[in-house]
């Protein structure tokens, strides 16, 4: 859909005229909208559809970028010139599947320059705009655009038409690496804390581990599973903590049996993130042959 300069010059002056907000301090929360995990049915045309970016949270308030905990960020010089002075919703991301790098540069202090290069800052939302978001998306882009800085990017948004479209997407983006799909209804306003205005969209994925050990519980869980250490068919090992009943944690499954998990996308190093364990395997998967070329 075409919009014209004249359309954005209400959205344009909303932004120049916006109060200024108070910048944070360390150790404060910044007032993030938080998402929910979508319903079995969802009404797509309701919605403006998006990739669920796997980085680090980041609330810029205007002045300085903070994470969702409220630690301050060490941006290098230059790293935010010509940015809006308002505040912007994002994560800072350096691509799909590079989450623990994206961590790591986060965490350093002071920031190196030339380690941050290739970082963006992905810009989805106007926190302090009083507007529906599909007029917060619009401001944005304009924003972000005048910005003209390379490290401010804006997080395309889609309408979308059926269902059958919406899975099509998800299972796109799956395929290429992706975590999932966010869904921000276009007539909701910003509103901090959990939101069912924004949904996360996600397809979890399958597989089997052979139990290889059990660790104890601890807390309300002393006595019983606290997890099972599992390993994969490639010989790597891991830890599935959650998805068991207290009936399965008082009577886990035996070493030497194969169980299936489900996950959301892979850590840097291939391992399945978010894993949780599913069913006890009653008969063994089958053995994955690869054929040399």
């Amino acid at each position: 859909m075409r919009t014209t300069t004249t359309a954005f010059a209400p959205l344009l002056l909303s932004l120049a005229l916006l109060a200024p907000v108070p910048p944070l301090h360390a150790g404060t929360a910044p007032p993030l909208m938080l998402a929910t995990a979508a319903p079995p049915e969802v009404e797509v045309s309701r919605y403006l559809v998006s990739e669920k970016l796997d980085g680090v949270r980041g609330y810029w308030d205007g002045t300085s970028m903070w994470t969702r905990g409220g630690a301050r960020v060490a941006l290098p010089a230059g790293f935010t010139r010509g940015w809006p002075s308002v505040p912007m919703d994002g994560e800072l991301w350096l691509g799909r599947g590079r989450f623990d790098e994206v961590s790591a540069l986060v965490r350093s202090s002071p920031a190196h320059a030339r380690a941050w290069q290739p970082l963006r800052f992905m810009a989805f939302d106007l926190p302090a705009e009083p507007a529906p978001f599909s007029q917060r998306a619009a401001l944005l882009e304009r924003a972000i655009h005048a910005a003209g800085n390379s490290h401010l990017l804006l997080v395309r948004q889609e309408r979308l038409s059926s269902a059958a479209a919406l899975q099509a997407h998800l299972r796109a983006v799956v395929r290429g690496g992706g975590e999932g799909l966010m869904l921000h209804r276009r007539d909701a306003l910003y509103n901090a804390g959990r939101s069912e205005a924004l949904l996360k969209y996600k397809l979890f994925e399958d597989a089997e581990a052979r139990v290889v050990g059990h660790v104890p519980g601890q807390g309300r869980l002393v006595g019983t599973l606290g997890a099972l250490v599992v390993a994969l068919p490639d010989g790597r090992r891991m830890r599935l903590g959650s998805g068991f009943t207290d009936a399965q944690r008082a009577a886990p499954p035996p070493i030497g049996s194969w169980v299936s998990f489900r996950y959301s996308g892979t850590t840097s190093t291939g391992l399945p993130r978010f894993a949780r364990f599913l069913r006890v395997r009653e008969e063994l998967p089958p053995v994955e042959v690869r054929s040399e070329r």
